[in-house]
């Protein structure tokens, strides 16, 4: 009897999946992990990854060797919808195995970008949120801090300017 250990991404312990031979399928050691977790293949898909090398199974014909060890990831029938960031994947020698970092994309050696200008398109979006965080800030003022420390902040923000080009 041949076995794949597997764990939720989410999870400390592994759970075992047996089976006859020296693989098994993808789609089937899908169907034996929601049998076993009692999920429905209607209201979910899995992502499973192997452990050791982070390789992402993606085909369902796909071979698993037995005794492999896989984490397990549930994810939406309709898959999951990018971020909208974009990140750089790092796979130098000595970056941690699928390490990522934010990344600026005018100037891709930094993860820091220069502050784009106001225009009068963005203007009153930025003038918005400026009214929101100051809000924000003023609530967070008078629920946490002193009556000193009220009067500082208070001093700080009014002396504070608003620069726009």
């Amino acid at each position: 009897m041949s076995c794949v250990h597997y764990k939720f991404s989410s999870k400390l312990d592994y759970n075992t999946v047996t089976f006859d031979g020296l693989h098994i399928t993808l789609n089937e050691l899908k169907r034996q992990i929601m049998g076993r977790e009692r999920l429905k293949a209607t209201d979910c898909d899995l992502q499973i990854t192997n452990a050791q090398t982070r390789e992402e199974y993606t085909d369902d014909e796909a071979h698993i060797p037995k005794h492999s060890s896989v984490i397990v990831r549930r994810t939406p029938i309709g898959g999951v919808k990018p971020a909208g960031r974009t990140f750089i994947v790092d796979r130098s020698d000595t970056a941690v195995v699928g390490s990522s970092r934010p990344v600026c994309k005018t100037n891709p050696k930094t993860t820091l970008c220069p502050p784009l200008p106001i225009t009068s398109h963005s203007l009153p979006l930025f003038l918005a949120l400026v009214t929101f965080l100051k809000n924000i800030l003023s609530t967070m003022i008078e629920l946490c801090v002193s009556s000193v420390d009220r009067v500082l902040a208070t001093f700080v923000l009014r002396s504070q300017p608003l620069c726009v080009l």
